[in-house]
């Protein structure tokens, strides 16, 4: 079995393509033969040594594919489509996953679709009807909009009937939201102002709800866009870390409240069927269309990786095994 090992950390270069023997499989667990795995920014994180991880070690969050084993206990057979989060090990022709972190795949997903989606698509839905339950009449502020992420999340809010006003980079990703159905678009490069543009833009109110991956780059630019009482969600850092903010800086803000929410609390085993399936309905119906901006063969993990920290993206990165 081919897989993909970082073998310190730090550039994409410490990637190395090794072959492995299957290792045993642990009751409640499946082994599933990967058609297609996702490339998300928190592997860059890890790979960087922002989030620390030790190597050597197989990285990936996220798959899809068709389980080819199953231990006991797992409510799975051999044969089903399954997307699934792993935490690690998804860069390889095979991994193993714990059954309570495996969802099935309906037909109407392809599995490009679901590797594309699956970890970002359930990051959506988490930010939008779990942290900040978006309602129609409310306005929300989306950076990094044309991303694999945002890419959902823009589409998925304005379903909920909320309005969205999206961050990008550049025409070519101006086009891409508008197409996604953000309802206001600001051009970082060019109205870096994001912040009076927003004001301009809801008569000098501001958003109900801020949903930032970018990080230190528009941290400051997202607090002076919230409404009073206004959440600002962090949930990635593309730039960089947020700096450290006092809590009365907030209260000066108008009463803002401040979170960084992480997947792993919210689509917890009990939970995880629900969110997916409200994922993939939304894919199968049209709702969501995951973008799928680049396709790698798994040795090439590491062009994969230089392409998504370049930041020109439209949608998601994933390999072909």
């Amino acid at each position: 079995m081919k897989e993909v090992i970082l073998t310190q950390i730090g550039g994409p270069e410490n990637f190395a393509v090794r072959e492995a023997l299957p290792s045993p499989l642990p009751a409640g667990s499946v082994r599933v033969r990967n058609a297609a795995i996702g490339v998300n920014f928190i592997d860059i994180y890890q790979r960087r040594g922002l989030y620390p991880v030790a190597t050597p070690a197989v990285l990936g969050q996220e798959g899809a594919g068709v389980v080819i084993e199953a231990g006991a206990g797992a409510p799975f057979h051999v044969g089903e489509r399954v997307a699934y989060l792993s935490g690690f090990g998804a860069y390889a022709g095979e991994t193993i996953v714990d059954a309570a972190r495996v969802a099935r795949l309906p037909d109407g997903v392809s599995d490009a679709a679901a590797a594309a989606s699956f970890l970002k698509g359930l990051t959506a839905y988490m930010l939008v009807r779990d942290v900040f339950p978006l309602k129609s009449g409310q306005t929300a502020l989306v950076t990094a909009a044309a991303g694999g992420v945002g890419s959902l999340l823009v589409p998925w809010a304005a379903h909920q009937g909320a309005r969205v006003i999206a961050v990008v980079g550049g025409p070519a990703k101006v086009a891409a939201a508008r197409d996604s159905g953000a309802g206001d678009i600001i051009d970082r490069s060019a109205t870096p102002d994001i912040a009076a543009e927003v004001r301009r833009l809801t008569n000098g109110r501001g958003v109900d709800v801020v949903y930032d991956s970018v990080g230190a780059a528009t941290f400051e630019a997202s607090l002076d866009s919230l409404a009073p009482r206004g959440m600002m969600v962090t949930y990635g850092n593309a730039s960089g870390p947020v700096p450290p903010i006092a809590p009365l800086e907030l209260a000066r803000r108008g009463s803002l409240s401040l979170v960084r929410p992480v997947l792993f609390h919210y689509a917890t085993p009990d939970r995880l069927p629900m969110m997916a399936a409200a994922l993939f309905d939304l894919i199968a119906g049209g709702v969501l269309r995951p973008k799928i901006a680049g396709v790698f063969p798994l040795d090439a993990v590491a062009d994969a990786h230089r392409l998504l920290e370049a930041g020109g993206t439209i949608g998601s990165i994933i390999l072909n095994p």
